[in-house]
């Protein structure tokens, strides 16, 4: 045998070790994170767009609580009030006619997700952009960047959902970087029913 052929060989061993072990770093960080970082189950929305690329998924936006936040501008929040001008409860809703749209971190807190903006001073490293639509409440915030939930080429698309129904998605929420998806849920008429991708 050539000394070229073997140190070609060689070279090529070392290349194809180095690329296992990343592809191991990065596939063992995302499994310690999956039981390490706090989970939290929130509402969502999904389309099945398909792609021959990436495969099949669903394309779920998440919905994310905001209330424990701040707008960028008070002008943009208001209050339920009664006849009296005295507010009928804690959260805000978004008033005006445009969508607002902030960054923000993530937490999980009393089974929620969290969404807390991030002041214009501080670092945004890691933020996540959330939006929220005129009328709608703080509880009812959700993120721009959808999260991709892959599924089975074969398996039943439980999309869209059918009236009494609602998309639930079980997260996982790492201390930077989206959320990363961990299970699908039905609740149908007040009935919790998992979904399992066979």
């Amino acid at each position: 045998m050539k000394p070229g052929r073997v140190s070609i060989a060689g070279a090529s061993l070392w290349l194809l070790a180095i690329q296992l072990a990343v592809v191991s770093s990065i596939a063992a960080k995302y499994f310690y994170q999956r039981w390490s970082c706090p989970r939290a189950w929130t509402l969502s929305t999904a389309y099945d767009p398909e792609s021959v690329l990436r495969g099949r998924y669903l394309s779920v936006q998440v919905t994310v609580d905001g209330c424990q936040s701040t707008l960028p501008s008070a002008e943009q929040a208001g209050m339920a009030r009664d006849l009296n001008g005295v507010p009928t409860g804690t959260k805000f809703y978004i008033r005006g006619e445009q969508a607002v749209r902030f960054p923000a971190q993530l937490k999980v807190q009393g089974g929620k997700l969290i969404a807390i903006r991030v002041p214009d001073s501080e670092s945004q490293t890691g933020a996540q952009i959330v939006t929220a639509q005129p009328g709608s409440t703080c509880s009812e915030m959700r993120l721009e960047t959808p999260v991709d939930f892959y599924i089975p080429e074969h398996a039943a698309d439980p999309t869209p959902v059918k009236r009494g129904q609602e998309l639930w998605i079980e997260l996982t929420v790492p201390p930077k970087g989206p959320p990363r998806p961990l299970h699908l849920a039905l609740k149908d008429n007040g009935a919790w029913r998992p979904l399992a991708f066979q």
